[in-house]
This record gives C-alpha cells, sequence and structure tokens, in this order.
C-alpha cells in the first residue's frame, strides 16, 4: 500500500512554489509519491484563458526528472469537462483500492471545505493535506465547531510551508513583459516556453 499525495492544478506554467510545497509534503507527511493532477478545465476557472492541455501537461514532464517520486495523473483530463475532486477521488479509489491518497490544498483553502461537492462522502476516501503558511491557524479559521467541521478537522494534516510570493499568473505576467523568469520555473520548462513563445502577447 502506497500514501500517495495528489497535487492538482491548472499547472499554467508548473513553477518552484509547486516543487517546494510537495518536497515540503514528502517530507513532513511521509508520503510515498506525489501524483501532480493537471486539470482540463478547473469549475472556478471555466471562463479564463487557459494554455491547451499538451503545453502544460509537455512542462509537467519536464519536471519528473527531478524526484522519482514524482509522477503525473491525467485522470481529469479523460472526462475533457469540468473537474470536481469527489469524481476525480471516487475514479482514483476505485483503480486503486490499496493505496492511501492525501489531497494537497492551500492552508487558506480549508475554510472552504465545508462547501466542496460531495463533501461528506469526499471525507470518507481522502484525508488532506493544508499548507500551512507562517502565522496561519487551522482552529482559527475553521471557526465554529459544528459536526462537519470537526470531521473536516480530524482529516486535515497541516505541513508547513515558507511564504513565497510566487504564482503562474505572475510568471506569465513576467514573460508578456520580457522579464526574467529563471529561479521561478525549473531551466527546462523556462526553455519550453521560450521555444513555444507561450504567455506572450
Amino acid at each position: 500500500m502506497k500514501k500517495i499525495g495528489i497535487l492538482g492544478g491548472t499547472f499554467d506554467p508548473i513553477h518552484i512554489g509547486h516543487l517546494i510545497a510537495a518536497d515540503q509534503v514528502l517530507f513532513h507527511a511521509k508520503l510515498d509519491e506525489i501524483w501532480f493532477m493537471p486539470a482540463f478545465k478547473p469549475p472556478h476557472k471555466l471562463n479564463t484563458n487557459i494554455t491547451p492541455i499538451q503545453h502544460r501537461l509537455e512542462m509537467l514532464k519536464l519536471i519528473l526528472g527531478i524526484d522519482p517520486r514524482y509522477k503525473i495523473c491525467t485522470i481529469e483530463l479523460e472526462r475533457n469537462g469540468p473537474s470536481y475532486t469527489i469524481d476525480t477521488m471516487k475514479e482514483l479509489k476505485s483503480r486503486y483500492p490499496d493505496d492511501s491518497f492525501f489531497f494537497i490544498i492551500g492552508g487558506d483553502m480549508i475554510k472552504y471545505l465545508p462547501y466542496w461537492k460531495g463533501i461528506d462522502e469526499l471525507l470518507k476516501i481522502v484525508k488532506f493535506i493544508g499548507l500551512e503558511r507562517p502565522g496561519y491557524s487551522l482552529n482559527q479559521e475553521m471557526g465554529e465547531e459544528d459536526y462537519l467541521t470537526m470531521q473536516i478537522g480530524k482529516n486535515v494534516e497541516m505541513v508547513p510551508m515558507p511564504q513565497l510570493d510566487i504564482s503562474s499568473s505572475m510568471i506569465r505576467n513576467r514573460v508578456r513583459n520580457h522579464r526574467e523568469i529563471r529561479f521561478l520555473v525549473p531551466k527546462d520548462v523556462e526553455q519550453y516556453i521560450k521555444e513555444h513563445g507561450l504567455y506572450g502577447e
């Protein structure tokens, strides 16, 4: 049985912040693997322009050599539509019933878990790992202790995450404005962006 962390996102592009998060989770939560799971079209980004999946997927493949515990999970791409965590995790659990899954989210997203689609069922099949920024308090974020809040609290493990002001949108803007992105993305990803003219005007 493996302990697998799921790190979902658009990865447009994958950047150093994603890799530091993966490294922190591997170390602190004692996981066996991290599966990077690109979304075809996340529900909260249905009306935004996203780089075609073939480019986002190729950039992800470029980071696999960094750590043998890094894998890519394309299950959400198979659906070609909005991706909801409950549907994804039910499918993964049916394919890999002997493995334990840990869904990685930003610490500031934990307070929104009660509003996730199918959260009651989701809590039965997956644990959550929250990336804990400096000064963050899970108890303060969760507020009143109703039954669902307590269940969520039992299923969340917090992992310390350095304060990093890095985002994919910032990187896209830097490329658009002809500014350097070295040290923000892996070198191979930087080269891929240049070769394919991504994120220009």
